[in-house]
């Protein structure tokens, strides 16, 4: 029996790279596809698996055991109202790549994603690719987010992954760490990882037909070693995230500038929406907590099958 961790995920098919650095193509023995999972997909990128040499397909292996993870980001399936999927496990961090043009990242969507992290304790940063298409009002919009979202915790960068402004600093952040980047599809998630490794482009496009005259279209969730002892899984442009496996009363917990101050509310179980001597509605008014952050808070909660 081997262990090893998966390395692409098909939906059907997984590569799975083992200690030694050998990847090998698996698939899942079928009883666990039967354990009533409500998710879409029982292994996602960056799962640790259990794996043994298959006898009937040569070079092919089966995969007996999937090990308990360690955090994992999951979002709403879009085809299955009441299952999830889940985009990646065991990430040491969570990247989302933002733009505020072609095509533009709505503010909802970036808290989504920030919630998802949240959920499962994983440290998230917050991105800004494609500064060369903005004018001066985008250049002041991009400063006014990365001060909110600095203020509030959230580590921000800003680059051109086309030209390489600033992608030194991207690197720094990843270095020696297992990281998550997500986004819109359009937002140049494969045009950073190329950027850093060109290599990748490379590889890519003969493995997984990651390129298509020079746009890079992201099929299927993969993982790159793209420098040594670093990696960074790719993902397939996400268009809305569903918030999942949060309650009503832990969303709070989910918005850093909500958490710090929520035990100030009257009630124990305030919903930060009407309730009387509500500290987070004081913020709000008194602009303390961005009105955008609490729309988005408010979003989430009053939509109850993203909460699921």
């Amino acid at each position: 029996m081997k262990k090893g961790f998966v390395i692409k995920s098909t939906g059907s098919w997984y590569e799975i790279r083992d200690d030694e650095g050998k990847a090998y193509k698996g698939r899942l023995r079928g009883k666990f596809k039967q354990k009533g999972y409500k998710v879409t997909n029982p292994i996602a990128v960056g799962d640790y698996v259990k794996f043994e040499l298959e006898q009937s397909q040569e070079g092919t292996v089966l995969i007996t055991d999937i090990l308990p993870r360690d955090n994992h980001i999951i979002r709403q399936s879009t085809h299955r109202k009441w299952h999830g999927h889940i985009i990646a496990a065991n990430m040491d961090q969570a990247i989302i790549l933002v733009t505020l043009s072609l095509p533009r990242t709505s503010l909802g969507f970036l808290d989504r994603f920030l919630v998802a992290a949240e959920a499962y304790d994983i440290p998230a940063v917050i991105v800004f690719n494609k500064i060369d298409l903005l004018d001066e009002k985008a250049e002041q919009e991009m400063g006014y987010l990365m001060d909110l979202y600095n203020s509030i915790g959230y580590k921000c960068l800003s680059l051109c992954a086309l030209t390489g402004k600033n992608v030194e600093a991207f690197i720094k952040v990843i270095q020696h760490k297992k990281t998550l980047i997500a986004g819109h599809s359009g937002v140049g998630k494969s045009t950073l990882i190329n950027r850093v490794n060109p290599e990748i482009q490379q590889k890519t496009a003969e493995i997984s037909t990651f390129a298509n005259k020079g746009k890079h279209t992201t099929t299927y969730a993969e993982m790159f070693e793209i420098l040594p002892g670093t990696f960074l899984i790719d993902t397939p442009g996400i268009k809305e995230l569903g918030i999942m496996h949060v309650e009503e009363n832990e969303l709070g917990f989910c918005f850093p500038e909500i958490r710090e101050i929520q035990q100030n509310c009257k009630f124990y179980n305030c919903t930060h929406t009407h309730e009387p001597g509500c500290a987070v509605l004081e913020k709000v008014e008194n602009e303390e907590i961005a009105y955008s952050r609490y729309l988005s808070y408010l979003s989430i909660l009053e939509n109850e099958d993203n909460r699921r």
